[in-house]
């Protein structure tokens, strides 16, 4: 049977934090809870306790470490179904943050006319309203464009056929680590509500926005021409 590496103590710690990540994403993915928003809130609990833990430690050095390490340590360990899931959260975490298929409001395709029904816009603070966490919303579809994988996932059948006529919104949140991190969701509309006076500090939004204007955030140009009516007066 062949050795484990030897890791030095914050290796050891990264490690824990990997091992602890795997199966409690398989198991909530399958198992905690009934609907989407259950899973959503166990998955955010979990993130915090880890991110709180993790960063203390370099984030390029965990990377690069969970990289080398990751398959050759779990494959010791006999997890080979959890690190194929491990895989597949990844992957579609990373289409969340961008992806070349249109999905969870990546789409370049001009949104005009807006529809009717849409009733949030891009740059509006929002809340969601089952965790109250206070966000920005930086894109919307007028129904549910994710991969069905993903779709599967979050929703269960009786709530996906509901959820792909619903409008949703690519929402920016501070993470787990609070105003250093950041938290990306893809939402629909009935979880989330418009606030007012408020203006949270979340990184990234320099990406999307020029500035904050007292009610909203202002789009930057690029972003203007995507959703040019999202700036017009409210009727």
């Amino acid at each position: 049977m062949p050795l484990l590496p030897q890791l030095s103590g914050t290796a050891l710690l990264q490690l824990a934090l990997l091992l602890s990540a795997v199966p409690a994403q398989y198991y909530i993915s399958r198992w905690y809870g009934t609907t989407a928003t259950q899973r959503f809130h166990a998955t955010a609990r979990l993130h915090r306790i880890w991110k709180d833990w993790s960063s203390y430690l370099n984030a390029t050095a965990w990377s690069e470490w969970s990289s080398r390490h990751f398959s050759k340590v779990m494959s010791y360990l006999g997890f080979e179904e959890p690190i194929e899931e491990f895989t597949k959260i990844l992957s579609l975490e990373k289409m969340l943050i961008d992806n070349d298929q249109g999905y969870f409001g990546a789409s370049k395709s001009v949104r005009q006319p807006r529809p009717p029904f849409v009733f949030l816009r891009v740059g509006q603070v929002v809340m969601e309203t089952r965790g109250n966490m206070v966000g920005v919303v930086v894109s919307w579809d007028p129904e549910l464009r994710a991969p069905a994988e993903w779709v599967d996932r979050v929703y269960s059948d009786f709530e996906s056929t509901k959820a792909e006529r619903t409008p949703h919104y690519k929402v920016l949140f501070n993470g787990p680590a609070g105003a250093s991190s950041v938290l990306m969701a893809y939402l629909p509309q009935t979880q989330l509500e418009r606030v007012s006076d408020m203006r949270p500090n979340i990184p990234t939004l320099e990406k999307y926005f020029t500035h904050f204007d007292g009610e909203r955030f202002v789009l930057q140009p690029w972003l203007r021409a995507i959703y040019p009516e999202d700036e017009e007066p409210e009727t």
